[in-house]
């Protein structure tokens, strides 16, 4: 989930008793399924698990020799491993659609406001504590001489700012139009991706790709994180009912064939930005006689907008192939043939491109465990287990891979290195299971 592998806060102690007892707290599933048979999609906690699941093979398996390639990020392509995280947007998009959104229909409150306000500070607290940062001084003199901006700095732009920050911040953002109409949010969701583009070119992609690199676009990741996490917004309107008098009754059909066209359409939209990509390829020969390792030592000086130079040299190679990027899943070229920016599906960066089709994969995606557990009833408990309890899997994850890992070398040969895998997994899913069998579920 994160591109790279490790993977105001409450006033008083009351306040503080308060989030800690809202987000761990034992809640009788059948009894939370039973009073909301009409909002609950079987195909969401299925579609939740199976992503948990993929970010639990991602984030210990990456690292490994025996690691296949679209298991790892490299930042500069879409693999299988950069579509786990759009996926966790897109989920948390359509259920704070499903929840706040639809209590503020009836009434905006202030009360539900601070409610959702205060839940998603206290994720913010949780992924303060998770993403633990080393000393930032040897000394208190040291620590004198960095100051309080030194000292937050780096954990600000790298370490903090990970898969639950992201969340937090992300559906912060989104909160003051999740009831609103479609258009609404549409035009919130475009004007988000328009500005991060804009400070992509001013300075975020050079900043996200300076040392220390940017995990998942940064402080400034939510602008582009906002395109799934609305359009789970989107598929929450199509596939669950309203709650007004008024509200049509829900058709599979309509909602399977306009979630199809949509995901299709945001695909290519999004294959359709990467392909800018190729006005960075970098000639066999540089024109100017420097060498193509001291061009590509740093980030071309206009990731974003390419002057007109790279313009010209495209046009003039004259074929159409020239034009076309390669496919999601396949990885391109190295930096000695295509100079590293914004256009290119990027994780690192949270690039238009890469969160434009990231988003219309998780659409497709969550389409097909519709069709499969709400309409022809099949899921798998497995799913369920980690889909119930995603925060839980998240925390326990990486304290498991750090007591796992030590006896699994990164070099190990593919049958040493799949059983560490099998057993890590095999454990986190015991916790979560004994979890589930005490009806206990960590969440906010």
């Amino acid at each position: 989930m994160s591109d790279e592998k490790y993977s105001s806060l409450p006033a008083g102690a009351n306040e503080l008793s308060g989030t800690l007892r809202s987000t761990l707290r034992s809640t009788p599933r059948s009894a939370a399924e039973s009073a909301e048979p009409s909002k609950r999609l079987t195909s969401l906690d299925q579609f939740r698990g199976y992503t948990v699941l993929g970010m639990l093979i991602v984030n210990y398996f990456g690292g490994y020799q025996a690691c296949p390639q679209v298991l790892k990020h490299t930042h500069d392509y879409c693999s299988y491993a950069d579509t786990i995280m759009p996926q966790f947007l897109f989920a948390v998009g359509f259920s704070l659609r499903l929840t706040v959104g639809r209590q503020l229909q009836s009434g905006a409150s202030w009360q539900t406001y601070g409610r959702i306000v205060r839940r998603l500070l206290g994720l913010a607290l949780v992924a303060f504590v998770v993403y633990s940062v080393s000393p930032r001084a040897a000394s208190w003199e040291k620590l004198q001489e960095i100051g309080i901006l030194g000292a937050i700095a780096e954990p600000l732009k790298r370490q903090w700012f990970q898969t639950l920050m992201h969340i937090a911040v992300t559906s912060l953002w989104i909160v003051p139009v999740i009831h609103r109409p479609f258009s609404t949010r549409l035009a919130w969701m475009l004007g988000s991706a328009t500005l991060h583009v804009v400070l992509s070119y001013l300075f975020n992609f050079t900043w996200c790709n300076t040392d220390p690199n940017a995990i998942d676009g940064g402080p400034l990741g939510f602008l582009s994180w906002t395109i799934p996490a609305m359009l789970g917004t989107f598929a929450c309107d199509w596939f669950v009912p309203s709650r007004s008098a008024d509200a049509k009754p829900i058709v599979p059909s309509r909602a399977i064939g306009l979630s199809v066209i949509t995901a299709c359409l945001l695909m290519l939209l999004g294959y359709a930005f990467s392909c800018a990509t190729r006005f960075y390829d970098v000639a066999s020969a540089s024109t100017n006689g420097e060498t193509n390792a001291l061009v590509l030592a740093k980030i071309p000086a206009d990731p974003v907008v390419p002057d007109r130079s790279r313009v010209e040299s495209k046009i003039r190679e004259n074929t159409m192939t020239a034009w076309f990027a390669e496919p999601p899943f396949v990885k391109p070229p190295s930096r000695s043939e295509r100079q590293w920016n914004y256009w290119m599906m990027s994780q690192r960066a949270g690039t238009l491109s890469y969160l434009t089709f990231a988003a219309g994969f998780s659409l497709a995606i969550f389409v097909l465990f519709y069709v499969l557990c709400d309409l022809a009833g099949a899921q798998l408990p497995i799913f369920k287990t980690f889909g119930t309890n995603a925060l839980a899997a998240y925390v326990l994850h990486d304290l498991v891979s750090n007591a796992v890992q030590p006896f699994f070398p990164k070099d190990s040969p593919m049958w040493y290195a799949y059983s560490g895998l099998g057993l890590f997994c095999l454990i986190t899913w015991l916790f979560l299971r004994s979890l589930q069998r005490q009806n206990i579920f960590l969440r906010v």
